[in-house]
């Protein structure tokens, strides 16, 4: 039997800016790009959450020099969230790069991150994807990970 999946998305460009909290958000994912350790792929991403509380928090990439060892500005940023402000929940993250010729995606690994953030906390995260002047917004990382691992 064929089936067919779709989900909706949002697109952002010089001509159709991003909303205010979006593009404050993608600014500091921005920043954050600064704090990445990326000494062999010289991949710097930051990525930035938007908290329940109004708070904003930021990760970035961290490479060991056990290459490929290393964790993703994803997962540094959620992994912090659930340390440090537990209860608090995430509503928005947007993710960035430098160089940024394009749009920055998360990997699997970090999508399941994301998913998993969710189902915790119970309610969707906002998904920002920026760089290159451009954004990709989606309303939820289920949207990313359609066929999930789940225990």
């Amino acid at each position: 039997m064929k089936r067919e999946l779709s989900f909706a998305y949002e697109s952002y460009d010089a001509a159709h800016p991003l909303p205010e909290r979006d593009r404050l958000l993608v600014e500091a994912a921005e920043r954050a790009t600064e704090g990445s350790h990326a000494p062999y792929s010289h991949f710097k991403v930051g990525a930035a959450a938007r908290l329940a509380s109004g708070r904003i928090v930021s990760g970035s990439n961290i490479e060991s020099e056990v290459f490929p060892s290393g964790l993703c500005a994803e997962r540094t940023l959620l992994y912090h969230v659930q340390a440090c402000h537990a209860g608090d929940a995430v509503e928005a993250v947007a993710i960035a790069s430098d160089p940024s010729p394009r749009e920055c995606y998360p990997c699997g690994a970090c999508r399941q991150t994301l998913l998993d953030v969710e189902r915790r906390q119970g309610s969707p995260i906002r998904i920002i994807m920026s760089g290159g002047g451009t954004a990709t917004v989606v309303a939820s990382a289920a949207d990313l990970l359609p066929f999930t691992f789940k225990l």
